[in-house]
C-alpha cells in the first residue's frame, strides 16, 4: 500500500498512515460541528449520541482496513460466500472521555475484546503538568488488531503512555489510534514516538493550536464534562 501524504507542518513519515475523514464531506461533518456547537452541547443526552456516533463510523472506516477471507454462509435456502473479517480486535478507551466513543466502536465491532485505561493530568502549577495512569484493565493484545479510542489528541502524550500501558499485555500486529479532533502538535508527537509501519492514525478533524493549558483551539472543550457533568 502507498505511503499516505499528511500535511503536518512539513513532516511526511513514509510508513504511518494517518486519515483525516473530514477531509472528505460526508454526514460525519454534521456530528463534529454538533459536537463543537456551543448552544448544542448544552443537551448532555445529544452531545454523548453524537460521539457514539463518531465511534461508530470511525469503526466502520476502520475495518475497510481489516483483513477479510471468503466464508460459506448456510442460509435457509442455500449456501452464500461472504467476505468477513479475521482480525481478532481489542478495543481501547481511556477514561472517562471516551466511555461514549468506545460504546459506538462496540456497537459495530461488538465481537471485540476491551480494554480501559485510566489517564489524567496531574498539575503541577497552573500551567504545568504530568500525566499519570492510574489504572488498566487488558486482555493479551499479542498480534491482535488494537483500537485506542480517545476523544480528543491535544499533546499526544496520554496516548503514549497508554499505548505503552498496553504493551505491558502483548504487542499487537497493529495499532489504530481513533480521535475525533486532533491538534496538529500531538499529530507531529504521534508520529515521532508511534511505531511506524504498524499504526494507523484516525481523526475526524485537525485544529491548528493549543492554549496555555494545551487544549485544542478551537476544539470542543472538555468532553468529560460535557458529556458527564463537572468534575470537582
Amino acid at each position: 500500500m502507498a505511503p499516505k501524504k499528511t500535511l503536518l507542518s512539513g513532516i511526511y513519515n513514509i510508513h504511518m498512515k494517518i486519515v483525516n475523514l473530514g477531509e472528505s464531506n460526508s454526514i460525519l461533518n454534521r456530528f463534529v460541528s454538533e459536537l463543537r456547537d456551543v448552544n448544542i452541547q448544552k443537551d448532555s443526552l445529544r452531545f454523548r449520541r453524537n460521539v457514539e456516533r463518531m465511534g461508530e463510523i470511525m469503526a466502520y472506516e476502520i475495518s475497510k482496513d481489516f483483513t477479510y477471507s471468503r466464508k460459506e454462509i448456510q442460509t435457509p435456502l442455500g449456501i452464500a460466500p461472504m467476505n468477513t473479517p479475521d482480525n481478532h480486535v481489542v478495543i481501547s478507551t481511556i477514561l472517562r472521555a471516551g466511555l461514549p466513543y468506545h460504546q459506538g466502536f462496540l456497537s459495530y465491532l461488538d465481537y471485540a475484546e476491551n480494554a480501559f485505561i485510566s489517564a489524567y493530568r496531574k498539575y503541577k502549577d497552573r500551567l504545568n503538568f504530568d500525566i499519570h495512569i492510574e489504572y488498566i484493565a487488558s486482555p493479551r493484545i499479542t498480534d491482535k488488531t488494537l483500537i485506542i479510542t480517545d476523544p480528543m489528541l491535544a499533546t499526544g502524550s496520554s496516548m503514549e503512555l497508554a499505548y505503552e500501558a498496553l504493551l505491558t499485555k502483548g504487542h499487537p500486529a497493529h495499532t489504530h489510534v481513533a480521535s475525533i479532533i486532533a491538534s496538529r502538535q500531538a499529530m507531529e508527537y504521534l508520529q515521532r514516538k508511534m511505531p511506524d509501519d504498524k499504526t494507523t492514525i484516525w481523526i475526524a478533524a485537525l485544529d491548528d493550536e493549543l492554549d496555555e493549558h494545551s487544549y485544542i483551539l478551537p476544539g470542543l472543550g472538555d468532553v468529560g464534562d460535557l458529556a458527564f457533568g463537572e468534575k470537582e
